[in-house]
């Protein structure tokens, strides 16, 4: 199915392509405090439609996933893998999909802090 999302002043926008079949809470240091439930899917399938100088980029800890966010309204619609060798994934926070019943999505817990 193909879900489209944005930020919420649509400076950045997106369509993804894949079965949400599940989003995941992370409890790492950063995910809780940005109220991200994440849909984690291969990078390919994330296609950004509009983004120009607006997408910051925010790292931490070891530098390998790459956290996005509208400079202009703040809101962090994904996260990637930046390191170079693996498979790439994308994290669409399914908070910015449009027109999702969350309730109808199962949410599971991921002991971030333990990574």
């Amino acid at each position: 199915m193909l879900y489209k999302g944005n930020c919420h002043c649509g400076k950045i926008a997106f369509e993804v392509e894949g079965d949400l079949a599940a989003a995941v809470r992370c409890n790492c240091s950063i995910c809780p405090r940005k109220g991200a439930l994440l849909w984690a899917v291969p990078h390919e399938t994330l296609r950004l439609l509009a983004w120009g100088d607006d997408l910051g980029k925010y790292t931490f800890g070891n530098h390998l996933i790459a956290h996005r966010f509208c400079r202009t309204c703040g809101i962090h619609p994904f996260a990637e893998d930046v390191s170079e060798g693996i498979e790439r994934s994308a994290y669409v926070n399914v908070h910015c999909i449009d027109d999702l019943d969350l309730d109808a999505v199962p949410i599971f817990d991921f002991d971030g802090r333990a990574v």
